[in-house]
């Protein structure tokens, strides 16, 4: 049976997901509104929202859970190519957090795979933009010049960091992006990126997947260990991946 929550009432465990006999495995709870404080109390539980325009608020936890191993990065020879040139190119740069709204706003305009309409709706845009005020979502940028190319926006809390979603207007600019923040999560002790869903574009770059209990006991450990200090770009991590 599905949970339905109002803003009063906490969410139910992860666990008490809906199965494979359902119709909407891995859906935990629907109803309430999506804000800063509830986005807290559900990622840090290993669930977060997925709806489209005219939906109430639906809250996922799906099994199994696809993750990126910070280690297990593939950076394959052509991509290393790609980042090697966009590094020594005058005017093309990594930033981090200089424009996160809109690179919540081009995320949006980017449907995930099989799904028609965007789930990025202007609630969830004003929520994410109001939790990056707070510190807790952060936007890595891909810019060739002025033009802001490609990009996507993570949640990161503790030592945890779970990947939202990607961007990208030039090629290969949404993978710069992610080897960026791959850097970055090592520099910081960072393990694991939550990919939430399977994708085949995903997976050739190493993620794969791992059962909701063993996603869950990484997060619980993950979320109460110290936050790095800052998650600002430093252009020395790449060194960290061979570059």
């Amino acid at each position: 049976m599905l949970n339905w929550i109002d803003d009063t009432l906490p969410l139910p465990p992860a666990h008490t997901a809906l199965g494979d006999d359902s119709d909407v495995p891995g859906l935990v709870a629907a109803g309430g509104r999506v804000t800063p404080q509830r986005l807290e109390e559900a990622y840090r539980n290993g669930i977060f929202p997925w709806y489209s325009a005219g939906q109430p608020v639906l809250w996922w936890s799906p099994d199994p859970r696809m993750v990126l191993p910070v280690d297990g990065f593939k950076l394959s020879h052509s991509l290393r190519k790609t980042l090697r040139r966009f590094l020594r190119t005058p005017g093309c740069t990594i930033r981090f957090d200089s424009q996160f709204r809109a690179v919540m706003q081009a995320c949006a305009q980017t449907p995930r795979d099989g799904q028609d309409g965007t789930w990025i709706v202007p609630a969830m845009v004003d929520a994410y933009t109001a939790w990056h005020e707070a510190g807790r979502v952060h936007s890595v940028e891909t810019w060739v010049g002025d033009e802001l190319v490609g990009g996507l926006y993570f949640v990161a809390i503790g030592r945890m960091c779970f990947g939202e979603s990607m961007f990208s207007r030039r090629t290969d600019a949404s993978k710069i992006a992610l080897a960026a923040l791959v850097a970055a999560c090592r520099a910081r002790g960072v393990l694991l990126i939550d990919c939430q869903q399977n994708t085949g574009h995903l997976a050739s770059l190493g993620a794969h997947e791992i059962g909701r209990h063993a996603f869950l006991h990484h997060v619980q450990g993950a979320v109460a260990q110290p936050a790095p200090a800052d998650w600002s770009y430093d252009e020395a991590a790449w060194a960290l991946l061979g570059l």
